[in-house]
């Protein structure tokens, strides 16, 4: 692995900027979802004791408890807790010296704050894998609020990895986990025939990924299961152009989940996380700029074997495609024919075969890393500037050590047998920091829905029981000619929840019920879930008297050969009654709140008229109504076009500067034969113009002249 300097720094503004989406987006929901009239209201979660405040601490890790502390009561401390994250990741997506693993600690607390009384509505893979990945950050990003601690330390390499074992651990678990449910669709390659239009919120392109013929849904089936189980050994390959193609796989795959539905920041997540495939190196080539590399003796033959290795892989991963399912090419059709080609159970003794030696490829990676690192220090010079570095690769070796070792719990789970045979030691750990989500089990689409129909909840309400006005989401389908909605990386939270509800009876999903009494009600904090201008919501002048709601089939229409675009972009059939028609004060309305524990449980907190909430109230009214799908893309804009144009400036100051007559070499390379005061002075140079430039210049401008060839 070649130096990951610009790789990192690249990492931590992406997830500055990812952490920026996650909480400005829960911040516009948090009234209807979490507030004393939302659907779910938050203060139920945190009871108030009268046992010491690290006692309830320990048993529920949310800054939340402090809320009292403050005047807050409990929506108003959500609030405040998710402005305070999207201001400071703002902040560090905009300024590199906040990208500091201080900050990132803070900027975890809180979203962990935050999901421990987000109930169902932070129950989703995103918010696990931001949280773990967001830890990795604390351990990855520079400490430079302490004097003496810059950026570019020999440990950086070791704790960067554990970025790319969670996104092995991801990827693999995801494509295993398709074929160990079993399900029809995935091992009849058909899954993506149903996939776009059964998933949660599709965008626009995904009708027309809709229309494709069917053999290319399946070959497009066997690429999916190509490049989450195959491709992700690759990822600790020591020839860097196998890493290479692994990430352009991986990224493309991503890429085109994108286009076709709404995951909120869950690809950019994992986009982010293939960033510790690259190095320096590659950073360079898509910047075009030169990069200094010293040829060793015996290249040109190292070159070659390399070559013939990678050659031979690539060989052996389309060979291995072309045999597990059987693809035949039609050249008279101009199609490919697939099917799969092994057994469940020969899937099973695959995966017993694999799993432990993927464990112990991740071990022999990470001590590479290691052992590369200690080298780096014993070659560092000054016994001052060695002892403080072989003391940071010791602390940061053995948290590295330890997050991989406790993540092979929840990685081990696609695997029963590799589960059962792990030391248990592993598993307290694993255990006892399972409350602070540090490491988690993944396992994504595990199972295709809708195969004979998406189905759909729709909710209608009535004056007089008889006219019935049907209440329109503003992003999931319900609409037949309502364009399908782009609003990534925007979750509208209720309407993934009103997806999932969908798949079940009422009961499996009891905050159905509150938003039916909630909206008998006519609470604004909830209606605006639904829709944020209320115009547009059919009952904004006047609560409904009655509500119900039905279950339907929809599927997308077919393509038509009179225009681009449909008129219609979805059909549908009835199925049957979801809930009945209830009223307020409705016997089963009140039965099934009081069944679910919806009831009032005690009167919201008072709240103290102090500046601070005065400040929170402020913030809220200037946000209310704001689509966020737009607060967002223009949040977005604005601290990209920022940090662009600090990038330009850097530019153009070192154009216009007198250029030095002699090249500096190319850091890191010549910096263990420097003295202590040439690192430092170095050092110093490099961290103030990687602050000045938000992190995206060209950290070494005057280098020799040699182009790379591989890019």
């Amino acid at each position: 692995m070649g130096y990951i300097t610009l790789p990192r720094r690249l990492f931590l503004w992406c997830m500055a900027l990812i952490y920026m989406f996650a909480f400005f987006s829960l911040y516009l929901q948090i009234p209807g979802l979490y507030g004393n009239d939302g659907l779910l209201p938050a203060r139920w979660q945190l009871r108030y004791s009268g046992k010491a405040f690290l006692e309830q601490l320990l048993s529920t890790p949310t800054l939340l408890w402090l809320g009292p502390h403050l005047g807050l009561d409990t929506q108003t401390a959500m609030e405040l807790l998710c402005l305070l994250g999207a201001a400071l990741s703002l902040a560090a997506t905009l300024l590199e010296s906040l990208r500091d693993s201080l900050v990132f600690l803070f900027l975890w607390v809180l979203y962990l704050s935050l999901c421990q009384v987000g109930q169902v509505f932070l129950y989703f893979q995103w918010d696990s894998l931001l949280l773990e990945t967001g830890f990795l950050c604390v351990l990855i990003a520079p400490l430079t609020t302490v004097p003496g601690w810059r950026a570019g330390r020999v440990h950086d390499p070791v704790t960067f990895w554990l970025a790319r074992w969670l996104l092995f651990r991801l990827m693999f678990a995801s494509g295993v986990v398709k074929l160990t449910s079993r399900c029809p669709t995935w091992w009849g390659l058909t899954a993506l025939t149903y996939h776009y239009e059964t998933q949660c919120i599709p965008t626009p392109l995904a009708w027309f990924a809709h229309q494709l013929p069917v053999w290319l849904h399946k070959l497009s089936v066997v690429a999916t299961f190509v490049i989450e189980i195959a491709v992700p050994f690759l990822f600790f390959s020591p020839l860097r152009r196998l890493r290479l193609g692994a990430f352009y796989m991986q990224v493309l795959l991503q890429v085109l989940i994108i286009l076709s539905g709404n995951y909120n920041f869950f690809n950019l997540l994992t986009l982010t996380l293939c960033l510790s495939l690259l190095d320096d190196q590659h950073i360079y080539f898509w910047l075009r700029r030169k990069y200094i590399h010293t040829p060793n003796k015996g290249s040109s033959l190292w070159s070659w074997a390399g070559f013939l290795v990678e050659l031979a892989v690539w060989t052996l991963i389309g060979y291995g495609t072309v045999t597990c399912f059987d693809l035949q090419i039609d050249w008279d059709k101009g199609t490919v024919s697939s099917r799969t080609a092994f057994t469940f159970h020969q899937f099973n003794q695959f995966l017993k075969t694999v799993t432990f030696p993927a464990v112990w490829l991740g071990v022999l990676s990470l001590t590479w890393e290691l052992v590369t690192a200690m080298f780096r220090c014993a070659c560092v010079q000054g016994f001052f500037r060695r002892f403080l570095g072989t003391v940071q690769w010791t602390v940061f070796g053995a948290a590295a050590v330890s997050m991989f070792a406790i993540s092979l719990v929840p990685f081990t789970y696609i695997e029963y047998d590799s589960n059962a045979s792990l030391w248990p030691g592993l598993r307290q750990g694993y255990d006892a920091v399972g409350r602070y989500q540090l490491v988690n089990s993944y396992g994504l689409f595990r199972r295709m829905t809708g195969v004979g129909g998406r189905p759909e909840v729709v909710i209608e309400g009535s004056m007089d029981r008889v006219t019935w006005t049907e209440i329109e989401f503003m992003y999931k389908p319900g609409n037949l000619s309502a364009t399908p909605a782009v609003i990534t990386p925007h979750q509208p939270r209720l309407d993934w929840q009103m997806w999932f509800a969908a798949l079940g009876v009422h009961s499996h999903s009891p905050w159905f019920t509150s938003l039916m009494h909630r909206l008998l009600q006519g609470k604004t904090e909830v209606i605006e879930l639904i829709q944020s201008d209320m115009s547009k919501y059919p009952f904004h002048q006047q609560p409904p008297m009655y509500l119900r709601a039905h279950r339907y089939k929809y599927w997308f229409t077919e393509k038509l050969a009179n225009g681009p675009f449909p008129k219609r972009w979805w059909r549908r059939v009835y199925v049957e009654e979801f809930y009945p028609t209830v009223h307020l004060g409705d016997a089963f309305l009140e039965s099934m709140l009081s069944h679910h524990g919806l009831k009032e449980k005690s009167s919201p907190r008072r709240l103290s008229e102090t500046a601070l909430v005065q400040l929170v109230r402020w913030v809220r009214a200037q946000v209310n109504g704001l689509s966020a799908p737009l607060l967002l893309w223009s949040l977005l804009f604005c601290s990209a076009s920022i940090c662009l144009l600090r990038g330009l400036q850097f530019e153009v100051t070192l154009k216009t500067k007198p250029s030095e007559p002699t090249t500096l070499p190319h850091p890191q390379e010549d910096k263990q034969t420097m003295s202590v005061e040439e690192v430092d002075e170095e050092e110093e140079v490099e961290d103030d113009a990687g602050k000045k430039t938000g992190g995206f210049k060209d950290d070494y401008e005057n280098v020799e002249d040699v182009t790379d060839e591989d890019g």
